[in-house]
């Protein structure tokens, strides 16, 4: 399990390489074709809706042909795609291969969650919590080396460094050896149609219990759940800089590093939360991380002091680290026998939220400005508190019924 874990986390900085490396070039690439930031925004949309269908995509693909061919294709459709966007090709070309590299991230993030979730039972949530730091390792680092090459006028060598990476891993997904979760990850619908076939036992309704459908109003909680979450994330890591300049006056330098905080403070707090989520139990975590980035938020628009915002920042980044990753895992363990499709349609939540949100976001900004902004970021936090409260509360619901059944 070492060997999957390892290679899941080079995955999982690979795709946060992905995420980040079209907007960290997104200035010099508009220069570069003379377009502007609405054009900018559509590329950036065209990778969100690549990502969010093979996000949605990913468990048919791994039904039909295995996990682990699923992964390889993604990698290889996410490696030709950044040789592509480093080519330069006609601006109109671009939204395509951005729709391909967001295919790629996608099913590749979608398809190791589940692996990861399915397959590690002991210790789930620090699994998860390390691919997290990874990926916001991949998604710090890029920032860092595009600002680097764009200083010496070698940018577009950024796309086939991530080419290289994505390469990297195909390799090590072919070559590696899990054990008897191979035979997991080469798992396609051929081997489940032959097994039911053969097998003189069908399906029992105790196994069919664990189907999204009869979990629906569970897995709508959660589907909301993450649409808020990753909505608030993503608009905090894009307007904090805005906010902060016209709240306290700060340059656009200093502002920025409102952003690096955060996501720095999220990084290191992925170190431990899984192990603390591992020994409280995941609902609690969960409910009490949700209830402290409410109470951060709810006290981020009083704020007036520049060292008070980024204490508060770094607060509300500990805060906020492990929510994504074990509300995750908390999700698997509600409804269990459901990991692929709902790890599937959780992420695909949480990338429409941190489309749409951020949007509601800019425009609060645009006709009512930092503050009120801030108080609007509290609301969604909030209703994410909310969530969490119910989620736990249908949880610890779930165990006393157990508990008396048996």
């Amino acid at each position: 399990m070492k060997r999957l874990l390892w290679i899941g986390s080079l995955s999982y900085f690979l795709i946060g390489l992905a995420h980040v490396v079209v907007g960290s070039l997104l200035p010099v690439l508009l220069e570069h074709y003379g377009k502007n930031y609405t054009d900018g925004g559509s590329l950036i949309f065209a990778q969100f809706s690549g990502f969010l269908a093979g996000v949605l995509l990913s468990p048919w693909l791994a039904r039909r042909f295995g996990k682990r061919r699923s992964l390889v294709f993604a990698l290889l459709l996410l490696c030709a795609a950044e040789v592509l966007y480093s080519l330069l090709p006609p601006w109109g070309w671009l939204y395509a291969v951005g729709a391909a590299a967001g295919f790629g991230f996608g099913m590749v993030e979608t398809l190791i969650g589940t692996i990861i979730i399915s397959g590690i039972t002991q210790g789930t949530g620090a699994a998860m919590s390390r691919l997290e730091v990874f990926f916001g390792i991949g998604a710090l680092a890029m920032p860092a080396i595009a600002s680097q090459l764009i200083a010496l006028g070698w940018w577009r060598l950024a796309f086939p460094i991530i080419s290289m990476f994505a390469a990297v891993t195909v390799i090590a997904w072919l070559r590696g050896s899990f054990g008897t979760l191979d035979a997991v990850l080469d798992e396609h619908r051929g081997d489940n149609h032959a097994r039911s076939t053969n097998s003189p036992n069908p399906p029992t309704m105790e196994a069919s219990k664990g189907s999204p459908i009869g979990n629906w109003k569970l897995l709508a909680l959660f589907i909301v759940f993450f649409f808020i979450y990753v909505g608030t994330e993503m608009s905090l890591a894009n307007f904090l800089p805005s906010m902060f300049i016209e709240r306290l006056g700060l340059t656009q330098a200093e502002a920025a590093l409102s952003v690096t905080c955060f996501w720095l403070a999220m990084a290191t707090g992925r170190l431990f939360t899984g192990y603390i989520a591992d020994r409280y139990g995941y609902g609690v975590f969960v409910a009490l991380s949700s209830l402290a980035a409410t109470l951060l938020l709810c006290v981020f628009p009083l704020i007036k002091g520049t060292a008070g915002a980024f204490i508060l920042i770094i607060l509300l980044g500990l805060g906020m680290s492990g929510i994504f990753s074990i509300a995750l895992v908390f999700a698997s363990k509600m409804m269990p026998g459901t990991e692929e499709s709902t790890t599937s349609l959780l992420i695909g939540a949480g990338g429409v939220g941190g489309a749409l949100l951020p949007l509601w976001l800019g425009n609060s900004m645009d006709r009512g400005g930092a503050v009120s902004s801030a108080w609007l970021l509290a609301g969604f936090a909030c209703i994410l508190c909310l969530l969490g409260g119910i989620l736990y509360a249908l949880y610890v619901r779930k165990k006393r019924l157990q508990t008396a059944s048996s």
